[in-house]
């Protein structure tokens, strides 16, 4: 379903302000404005491992240690990256107009910049870098230690001469229950793994009944999101796309805005 793109800034505006139901879907765009590697293309490399590669359940159970130490490298890269204007954008749209709208934010993000934006109705389809998931009893718990663990003090640097990693299993973070204590591993959807039911759910019923979606930094080549936003615009819901380039879903929908989401997201979401 092809659609002759708009980038009519005023006429969008007054669409978004005539919407009872917003959904605004973010992707790693966004967040390469604040500095967080995007792990895709020529960029796709930590040390010597394609990234993708060491985002398995495969990997981790191969070299749990190795895993943890590129997660320790993204946790710490994150906590020291801040939210942008364009983060910041959706948080004040939120705060402003919630209680009037129904407002949605679902990101494929796992780097919790939404969150310390002040975004409260936040789904977060891949998980989050800070919370953790026991491998035996499946709790998951908010972390948020700077190490996560002492073993993990000053390792995980991308440094593509180092291979492998030496840090024994049991120095990894374990589960503190006493009846448990088994081997944790960061909260997140690895490749290979499906989503959370109950979250996916979430995304779908925000997708099925929203007025205005906006496709914010997500490059709509990452399945299942990939199809919220076409799928909304085949039901009939108008879609924006704020991105640097345009991107494979881009002729799907109504209105392209083109360039940093920290300068046309503020513009958009502003009264």
């Amino acid at each position: 379903m092809a659609i002759r793109q708009s980038s009519d800034m005023a006429k969008f505006k007054e669409t978004l302000k005539a919407a009872k139901e917003v959904v605004i879907l973010s992707g790693a765009g966004i967040s390469a404005e604040s500095g967080i590697p995007t792990f895709r293309g020529a960029g796709g490399f930590w040390r010597k491992y394609q990234a993708s590669s060491l985002a398995t359940p495969e990997a981790f159970r191969h070299s749990p240690s190795l895993v943890w130490e590129f997660y320790h490298y993204r946790r710490e890269v994150a906590a020291k990256a801040q939210p942008n204007q364009g983060h910041k954008a959706i948080a004040d749209y939120e705060s402003r107009l919630g209680s009037e709208k129904k407002i949605t934010v679902i990101t494929q993000n796992v780097d919790g910049l939404h969150v310390r934006a002040g975004t409260k109705n936040l789904i977060e389809l891949h998980g989050n870098l800070y919370k953790t998931r026991c491998t035996k009893c499946k709790e998951v718990l908010v972390n948020n230690d700077s190490p996560i663990c002492e073993a993990l003090a000053g390792r995980g640097a991308p440094d593509a001469k180092v291979v492998g990693s030496d840090i024994p299993v049991k120095s990894l973070p374990h589960c503190k229950k006493t009846n448990c204590g088994g081997l944790l591993r960061p909260h997140i959807v690895w490749f290979g793994e499906n989503l959370d039911p109950a979250v996916l759910n979430k995304a779908e019923t925000a997708m099925a009944t929203c007025d205005v979606c906006l496709v914010v930094g997500t490059s709509s080549v990452v399945y299942p999101a990939a199809m919220f936003a076409p799928q909304a615009a085949t039901r009939g819901a108008i879609v924006a796309e704020f991105n640097l380039e345009p991107t494979p879903a881009t002729p799907d929908f109504h209105y392209y805005f083109e360039g940093p989401c920290g300068t046309t997201l503020p513009k958009a979401l502003a009264d």
